[in-house]
């Protein structure tokens, strides 16, 4: 992600307590099959070596073998269903169903969860719901560029945001 946001793995605690647990080991990027997870670089001392998500790259497909692996429990076993690594918004005027331009249910059809976190308005409109796991893979397969995700947490000089699951 770009700038002071960062969408963590599937199942990272609260910002300080991942923070205070991670081991900036990288078993959590070594283990994930769809090379989503890559180690922060930068400066900041505080999340320098962490593990992050970049959705426009690789996204999240939420098989939750990171959070299996981690040896600190910074990334925890949780249902896939309770994961908020962010927030997925739809652009209506970008998106080529809602624009009627034309067909595509791209994101609803990718999307993991979709039993909790997607409807169809109307039976064809993409909508998202609170359930949202924030993975980005909606994001990564729209081919409108119609869909952002927000990160739950960030981190900004030293001064963290505790959201996210």
């Amino acid at each position: 992600m770009s700038g002071n946001r960062f969408l963590r793995p599937p199942g990272a605690r609260t910002e300080k307590e991942f923070l205070s647990r991670c081991l900036q080991c990288g078993q959590c990027a070594q283990v994930c099959i769809f090379d989503c997870i890559v180690m922060h670089t930068g400066f900041n001392p505080f999340v320098a070596g962490t593990p992050e998500i970049n959705p426009k790259i690789a996204a999240c497909h939420l098989c939750m073998r990171c959070s299996a692996i981690c040896p600190s429990d910074a990334l925890h076993d949780i249902p896939i269903e309770q994961v908020r690594m962010g927030f997925a918004e739809i652009d209506r005027k970008k998106c080529y169903q809602w624009a009627e331009f034309l067909l595509c249910r791209s994101c609803y059809e990718r999307c993991p969860i979709k039993w909790v976190a997607m409807e169809l308005e109307r039976g064809e409109y993409p909508v998202i719901t609170d359930k949202c796991a924030g993975c980005g893979l909606c994001e990564h397969v729209c081919p409108a560029k119609a869909i952002i995700v927000t990160p739950t947490r960030y981190v900004d000089a030293g001064r963290k945001n505790d959201g996210g699951k």
